[in-house]
């Protein structure tokens, strides 16, 4: 008995000090992994909107955006991640929108979808299909939409597009009253005047 009590007591003292190093390893890294986020966030974002040199976050409920201003501090865009279950993982995507609501770009932040199909997402061929849409046009082609799905990887797209287009009603819905349409219309004065 006294054996089995010996070995009962080391694997307490082996699992402690090995749960205490992890933790301590944890509020080490914690922080450096939260900055590392953050920085690929803010570049996605930048990538995404171009044109933008500073990002404000803005909460509305569950939904968060930022607002991208230009050096003059006018609104050029707004970006925010839409996310949904593919086909073997959730898609993460961060998303442009000029201030009419219009895709400006896209950019995959996070998949694990089945490599050669589903993965391809991450090619740069896929971003496109999304760039210059409407909210009325998010639908792939296998539903009608102007979309067309990746080879193979149908569920994929559709969850990209789908996560898209349920953010975008989001944002659509958290704009201040207007704040969208006065924006659209500055857009195209200046475009007039030019």
């Amino acid at each position: 008995m006294k054996y089995y009590l010996k070995l009962g007591l080391m694997l307490l003292l082996i699992t402690s000090i090995a749960s205490g190093i992890l933790a301590l390893l944890n509020t080490k890294t914690e922080p450096i992994i939260e900055n590392n986020q953050r920085k690929e966030a803010e570049a996605a974002r930048k990538e995404v909107l171009p044109e933008a040199t500073t990002f404000k976050e803005v909460k509305a409920g569950d939904f968060s955006y930022y607002v991208g201003k230009d050096a003059n501090g006018k609104i050029v865009g707004y970006t925010f991640i839409a996310a949904k279950f593919g086909y073997s993982s959730e898609v993460q995507t961060m998303v442009g929108v000029r201030p009419d609501l219009t895709i400006n770009n896209i950019k995959i932040i996070f998949q694990s979808e089945t490599p050669g199909l589903g993965a391809n997402c991450m090619k740069p061929d896929f971003a496109p299909k999304f760039q210059n849409r409407k909210l009325d046009e998010l639908k792939v082609d296998k539903d009608g939409g102007p979309i067309k799905s990746m080879t193979g990887a149908t569920i994929t797209t559709r969850a990209v597009t789908n996560s898209i287009k349920e953010a975008l009603s989001k944002l659509k819905k958290a704009l201040p009253k207007n704040e969208d349409k006065i924006v659209a219309a500055e857009s195209s004065r200046r475009e007039v005047s030019k």
